[in-house]
């Protein structure tokens, strides 16, 4: 079975960003993911994540998770700029914005990159 030049071209990027998101984790965090599943959908790439708690965070959320909840949001603020402006330089395409969440109890993340126009 051959392979059409677009399934090698998403399957390529699909690498790409998986291996920047976990090169960005990495630096924010001092550790890559557990898991990862990069989903391609017209102008969009979906990351699922399965992330290690910081183990700081893990010690402090029980009594001061107000502090925990303030410094993951921070934190996630940081990692979107970086990550948006490592994929533009990754994949040469315009990223007009990167949302994500994160949940620490089930340390499940999703991000969405949203480009500003259809991928491949």
């Amino acid at each position: 079975m051959n392979e059409t030049s677009t399934e090698i071209e998403i399957r390529t990027l699909k690498r790409d960003i998986a291996q920047v998101y976990n090169r960005v984790n990495q630096e924010f965090y001092a550790t890559g993911v557990r898991s990862q599943r990069v989903d391609v959908h017209d102008d969009r790439v979906i990351i699922f994540a399965k992330h290690k708690r910081v183990t700081a965070f893990k010690a402090l959320s029980k009594n001061f998770w107000e502090l925990t909840t303030y410094a993951d949001a921070a934190l996630i603020v940081e990692f979107k700029i970086k990550l948006k402006k490592i994929v533009e330089d990754v994949t040469g395409m315009k990223v007009i914005s990167v949302l994500k969440d994160y949940d620490p109890d089930s340390e499940d993340a999703v991000c969405v990159v949203i480009f500003d126009g259809k991928i491949i």
